[in-house]
């Protein structure tokens, strides 16, 4: 279970870094525009993070999960979720959009490390 967790960690580490990636590759560009793995990196890293709470209990016995921690970084992934889908197929990105997921991931990186 310790490898499957591990697995899960990796995955979930590539893919929020991947969000930051390519939210940072739009900084130069005008106009804007919403790559869609974006999205994709996001599912990645949400369905990864369900797996790693799944496992927890069996990969690190002697230490108790945070729940709080745990259901902040599921809403701002639902919300970078949410903006990524309501603005996927427009033809720009609306600089505030792309501010405001940039910030999000920023925010879930900063809650990961306990900061």
């Amino acid at each position: 279970m310790k490898t499957a967790f591990n697995i899960a960690l990796g995955i979930h580490i590539i893919s929020i870094l991947g969000i930051l990636g390519l939210l940072l590759s739009q900084v130069q560009k005008s106009p804007r525009k919403l790559n869609p793995g974006v999205i994709h990196a996001s599912l990645s890293a949400l369905v990864a993070g369900i797996v790693m709470v799944g496992f927890w209990s069996q990969a690190n016995p002697d230490e108790e999960l945070n729940h709080g921690k745990i259901g902040v970084k599921t809403l701002v992934l639902t919300a970078i979720l949410f903006l990524g889908y309501a603005n996927v197929k427009k033809s720009y990105l609306k600089t505030w959009v792309w501010g405001s997921m940039l910030g999000l991931t920023v925010l879930n990186i900063i809650i990961a490390v306990g900061i």
